[in-house]
């Protein structure tokens, strides 16, 4: 019987148990600093660094902001669900994909997000690099980045065998460090660099010819850049106490603090386009760079230590993912098979090389998703699951639908990813094919197109199918 509850205790936490409230450790802070901690390692430093080649520094503050929050607060409407019932986003999504469409696109997405922790542990490699050369030993990148790569994915796999609590300890110092971090180096750039040199630096305009088209490719940067990390961000929220602090931490993490990051490596790469006439997307190369001796050192240490924080917060995320699709597997094996995954992808060099291209396509498959799931739980749903349902007790079969695929969110998904990258904007060549890019961009269509096909199936004959769980629902 101890082993037994035991078991069950282990599954709550790193399993798909629903997530009672007597039992959730997660405070307003907790999840706030948790998930800033996941949302802002060095990769927002290349995004930034990505967007301010489009843009002029006052269109590149207005890009950032207000795209990544207007994105983030819906986005981030299914945290209330996730709060109110103590499960996750993809447990809800049995009920839109099917049983087994969750098992299936859970280990896609997955597979795609561990492409963000390749780049984390690519970056931390040329953090320690850089700061090994500061103290005057210098190692060969050729040999020492894999390794160090590596490393990094080790260490932070450590983090996510100890679960939930080892990340909210972790994500408290690191946290609060690197926000003192990230208001030093604005600070500095803007010291180092005058504020009307920074002001005066011109677009690129080889990158594309209006200056409309330059906004709303960065603009797709940023969006794509707040969708990839959708499907992650309502994982944690379960584990807060009360679904308003669940929503505003997340909102707060991902709309506010994270573009807060992306702000600062697009003022690191105008800076270092003033400096050395060029851009630079490496933000360890641009703090060495723009950054005095000390703090430059410093801001690296942190930097790579972010990674490892963030390695570790990401591994727990992703694979609670292939967790709600395959719940047979224990959640360490699946955090050791990731770790050797990811050292894979970190040695490769892929994901890092091609970076604007990979945060598209990660985006097209879940923008899709995050549409279907609002409309979901706002309109066809009206806010109720079964719970029954959902964890397949026996008798409770709503979700099984077709042999356990939902094939009309299957073509709603399927539908809105290949009209998109067909007919509005295709993020493998980075060509724009209709003027609807400028004014949705690629992944904000997706996103849209995916939810407008669920919400007109639903008013349909279909409805009944979609619905087959409302002789079967709880109340909550």
């Amino acid at each position: 019987m101890a082993a037994e509850s035991e078991y069950v205790k282990q599954e709550t936490v790193t399993g798909a148990v629903p997530m009672l409230k007597r039992d959730r450790q997660y405070s307003f802070w907790d999840l706030f600093l948790s998930t800033s901690g996941f949302a802002i390692a060095t990769w927002c430093y290349t995004q930034g660094a990505y967007v301010a080649q489009y843009l002029s520094f006052r269109q590149m503050i207005i890009n950032i902001f207000c795209f990544n929050i207007v994105w983030v607060l819906i986005e981030c409407l299914p945290v209330l669900f996730a709060v109110r019932y103590g499960i996750d986003l993809w447990i809800w999504l049995r009920s839109v994909l099917g049983i087994k469409g969750v098992a299936i696109f859970a280990t896609v997405i997955s597979l795609a997000n561990f492409g963000w922790y390749a780049v984390d542990s690519q970056l931390f490699a040329s953090s320690m690099i850089n700061l090994l050369g500061g103290l005057g030993l210098t190692l060969d990148p050729v040999i020492w980045k894999p390794v160090l790569g590596v490393l990094c994915v080790i260490l932070g796999t450590m983090i996510a065998l100890g679960g939930p609590d080892v990340i909210k300890w972790t994500n408290r110092f690191l946290v609060t460090a690197l926000l003192f971090v990230g208001v030093v180096v604005v600070v500095l750039c803007f010291t180092s660099v005058p504020l009307a040199q920074i002001d005066a630096v011109k677009p690129d305009t080889s990158l594309y010819a209006t200056a409309l088209g330059r906004f709303m490719l960065s603009a797709e940067g940023n969006v794509a850049f707040a969708f990839s990390w959708s499907t992650q961000a309502l994982v944690l929220p379960r584990l807060a106490r009360t679904e308003r602090s669940g929503y505003w931490a997340t909102s707060l993490a991902y709309g506010v603090v994270a573009p807060f990051f992306v702000f600062a490596g697009g003022v690191m790469a105008l800076a270092m386009f003033v400096r050395a006439g060029y851009y630079e997307s490496d933000p360890t190369t641009m703090l060495a760079t723009l950054c005095g001796p000390g703090f430059s050192l410093l801001s690296l240490l942190m930097v790579a230590f972010a990674n490892i924080g963030t390695q570790g917060t990401g591994s727990y995320v992703n694979c609670m993912i292939v967790k709600s699709g395959l719940p047979g597997i224990r959640y360490k094996v699946l955090v050791i098979i990731a770790m050797f995954y990811v050292s894979i992808l970190t040695i490769w060099g892929w994901v890092m090389e091609n970076f604007g291209k990979f945060i598209s396509m990660a985006a097209y498959i879940q923008g899709p998703i995050i549409g279907m799931i609002v409309v979901d739980y706002l309109i066809v749903k009206k806010r109720k699951i079964s719970l029954k349902s959902v964890y397949y007790m026996k008798g409770h079969d709503a979700y099984k639908f077709t042999n356990g695929f939902n094939l009309v969110g299957l073509s709603c998904l399927v539908i809105s990813f290949f009209f998109t990258a067909l007919f509005v904007y295709n993020p493998v060549t980075a060509t724009i094919k209709s003027n609807i890019f400028m004014f949705t961009t690629g992944s904000g269509f997706t996103a849209i197109f995916g939810g407008f096909l669920y919400w007109i199936a639903s008013l349909t004959p279909l409805k009944k199918y979609m619905l087959r769980d409302r002789d079967d629902l709880e109340i909550v």
